[in-house]
Parts: structure tokens; C-alpha cells; sequence
């Protein structure tokens, strides 16, 4: 018991002090990680009767959105580029989108959604607003537009590495 109590005491003496709001902050970066994970679970659910996953249905709406090469949709995406390729051979070998020569750069391919890619995601997206309408319908679009604000915000410091992680 002695040596149970001692440990504890350490772990506490190593543990670094937070300010109110670095607990705060902890714990928000806490839930928005569960929330990806139930989001991202939830995506595969609404993709999956068009054979996809959250993952190839992000790559194939930033097919549509307009001529990106692989690597400007794993940014945009924010995924690493190997990934995102991954992903793009294999929705090409389904017929689900296509290579196209960029007049940018001559290695970087642009992605583009076959008629096939447009009609599965046109599913995925009429079953994603009635999901989307129903849970929004929980919240007020003031709550929901600060939420995402302050989410946003965050982003943002963590992209231009204003914060410094040690």
C-alpha cells in the first residue's frame, strides 16, 4: 500500500502544472479527438452502401470540387500525400475517378470524378444532409457556428505552428 502511495506521488510530482485554461483546452482537444472518432464512424456508415468509406468519400468530393493534383488534395485534406494516393489508385481502378494531364506540372496528375464517382457520391450526400438536418436540428445555428469558430481558430494556430509543441 506504502509503495502504491509513493508511486502516486511521484506521477503527480512529474506531472507538469496546467492553467485553468490549458485544462480547459485539454479537455476540449479531448472531445473534438472523440468527436472525429464518432464523425469518422459515422461517415463510414453513410458511405458504406455505396461500397466507400469516409476516407475515399472525402477524396472524391475534392475530385469534384475542382482539378486538384493528389498532393494538393492531402493538403486541403489535411492527410499525408502517400495516403491520399493510396486512396486515388484505387477509386481510378474502380472507374470512380480519373488522371488527367496537368498543364502545371507534368508528374502530378489531376484527379477528376468519373460520371460512376458523381452518382455515388450524389448517394452519399443525400444520405448525408438527412443526417446532417436531423443532428443540426439539435443545436442552434449560433451554437453551431461558434463551436465552429473556435474549432477553426485552432486550426489555424496549429497550422501556422504559432503554439510551440515540445
Amino acid at each position: 500500500m506504502d509503495e502504491i502511495h509513493n508511486r502516486q506521488h511521484v506521477v503527480k510530482l512529474n506531472r507538469p502544472e496546467r492553467t485553468m485554461e490549458g485544462d480547459v483546452f485539454s479537455s476540449f482537444a479531448i472531445t473534438a479527438l472523440r468527436l472525429a472518432g464518432h464523425l469518422t464512424a459515422a461517415g463510414d456508415r453513410l458511405a458504406k452502401p455505396e461500397g466507400q468509406t469516409s476516407a475515399r468519400w472525402q477524396v472524391l468530393a475534392a475530385a469534384r470540387r475542382s482539378d486538384m493534383s493528389v498532393a494538393q488534395i492531402a493538403r486541403a485534406l489535411g492527410l499525408a500525400r502517400q495516403g491520399v494516393q493510396r486512396l486515388a489508385d484505387v477509386l481510378e481502378r474502380e472507374g470512380l475517378i480519373a488522371y488527367a494531364d496537368n498543364p502545371q506540372h507534368q508528374r502530378a496528375k489531376l484527379v477528376r470524378l468519373t460520371a460512376e464517382g458523381a452518382a455515388r457520391l450524389g448517394a452519399i450526400e443525400i444520405a448525408q444532409a438527412g443526417w446532417a438536418n436531423e443532428l443540426g436540428a439539435a443545436f442552434t445555428s449560433a451554437e453551431l457556428d461558434a463551436a465552429r469558430v473556435v474549432m477553426a481558430r485552432v486550426m489555424e494556430m496549429l497550422e501556422a505552428d504559432e503554439v510551440p509543441v515540445d
